[in-house]
């Protein structure tokens, strides 16, 4: 007679697994709550208090989730209380004590974000050119990229502080304008990229999404120089509202992540030609390129000045891409061994669509919601409204096509391509050209 045996096998439960340093990090982030909670909570409204309630287990959970955050939000926040003690509540020490002058003040810092999200891109590309010192290449290029996004975080701390100090009536969360929004998409963008390539174990792709946060950088550089906009401002009536610190975020996720699918979907298209003519790697690829490559942010920089030689620069910019587009097609066989597999890289523009399809969602609501409260209306066919529910209806589109029939492949790299297009008209491309309830915006 046979005796079955059977094995139980438990399965750890999510709060046993938890390191020291997670429990760590959970009581520093709950302290900090709580300490603000005590000191500032009469100058909240309730709605800000259920967002500080809200913020603690949220921020406690995505470190637990993707553990690499805990380090930087603690950085973050040590450097972001020097850079406050620094300040001592006097904005002209910004220019006398060295650690603000150099590094912590709000300019210095979103100033080394931008040097070195541009050092991080050269690093990325250089690796795939570098005989044997690849790994070594893009290993930089991935840590320039963290302490990028940590200045960039200290840089928005630091200027959320100094609003303040410039008066009690004009502090504002820094995401009321586009260089403000800017620096918001450059760390959301590169967050996510860490992300991915920390969960596909590649760095492969970092000399793609970079090219957007480098446009993006340099069209920051262009509108603060053009515009004076990295000087604070007091906000308009419009956005004097607690739904700013909800619905611009939720916005930015989504054009970050459709940001990084677009240029996912270009590293998909390249290693797809690998496989199919020359002429339809010379002809295809460049195209695809040109319509995803992000120096659409230069581009519209460029024609919003109105003048002859923007629209020059603008074409320059253009034949520059072409250019850039042949070669790449070029080196392809140098380029594609080091990227992932067309599996891989489905799977990343896919998940990328899919989350900032959830948080793109919500922010249209929540801005729906905002309007009401604002303007008497949820819904005016505004044109940002319109442009926001055409880039919504997109990706609804996509995702449905995959999901349900199974799209995959170059037209769905395509599409994502074209998808960065819409998106870009929707975030630029409306304050340049159109006017409505959100000229507040206009370039």
């Amino acid at each position: 007679m046979n005796t079955a045996t059977t094995t139980l096998t438990l399965t750890p439960g999510y709060l046993s697994t938890r390191t020291w340093f997670d429990w760590l990090f959970a009581a520093i982030v709950a302290a900090g709550g709580a300490y603000v909670f005590a000191n500032y909570a009469q100058y909240m409204d309730v709605y800000e208090k259920g967002i500080l309630v809200g913020a603690v287990p949220a921020a406690i959970w995505i470190g637990w989730f993707w553990r690499p955050l805990r380090a930087l939000m603690l950085v973050v926040a040590g450097a972001a209380l020097l850079s406050i003690a620094s300040y001592a509540g006097d904005l002209a020490r910004a220019e006398s004590v060295f650690w603000l002058k150099y590094f912590l003040s709000s300019q210095s810092a979103i100033l080394w974000m931008s040097v070195l999200f541009l050092m991080a891109t050269l690093f990325y590309w250089i690796g795939f050119f570098a005989r044997g010192q690849a790994a070594a290449m893009t290993r930089i290029g991935s840590g320039l990229v963290w302490a990028a996004v940590a200045m960039a975080l200290i840089g928005t701390m630091a200027r959320w502080y100094e609003s303040y100090l410039i008066g009690p009536d004009i502090g504002h969360i820094p995401v009321s304008n586009l260089y403000e929004v800017f620096v918001l998409f450059c760390w959301l963008t590169a967050a996510f990229y860490l992300y991915f390539e920390d969960h596909y174990d590649t760095r492969a792709l970092g000399a793609f999404v970079m090219l957007v946060v480098s446009a993006a950088v340099g069209f920051m550089f262009w509108y603060a120089v053009v515009r004076e906009a990295h000087e604070i401002q007091p906000l308009v009536p419009a956005l004097k509202s607690w739904w700013m610190k909800l619905h611009v975020p939720a916005n930015f996720i989504g054009y970050g992540t459709f940001s990084l699918a677009a240029m996912v979907s270009l590293a998909y298209l390249l290693k797809q030609a690998s496989a199919r003519s020359l002429w339809i790697g010379l002809v295809g690829f460049p195209a695809a390129f040109g319509i995803g490559i992000p120096a659409l942010f230069l581009a519209f920089g460029g024609l919003a000045a109105d003048t002859a030689s923007s629209v020059l620069r603008t074409m320059s910019i253009a034949a520059t891409l072409v250019a850039i587009d042949a070669a790449l097609v070029a080196l392809r066989s140098r380029i594609n061994p080091a990227t992932p597999s067309l599996e891989v890289l489905d799977d990343v523009m896919y998940k990328s669509i899919a989350v900032g399809f959830a948080f793109f969602t919500i922010a249209t609501v929540l801005g729906a919601l905002w309007a009401a409260e604002a303007w008497g209306g949820y819904w005016s066919w505004d044109p940002k409204e319109t442009w926001a529910l055409i880039v919504w209806l997109n990706y609804a589109a996509w995702l449905h096509m995959r999901l349900m029939k199974g799209l995959r492949g170059g037209v769905a790299a395509w599409w994502a391509c074209v998808g960065l297009l819409v998106t870009t008209f929707a975030f630029l491309g409306v304050n340049m050209f159109l006017s409505g309830l959100h000229s507040y915006g206009k370039l």
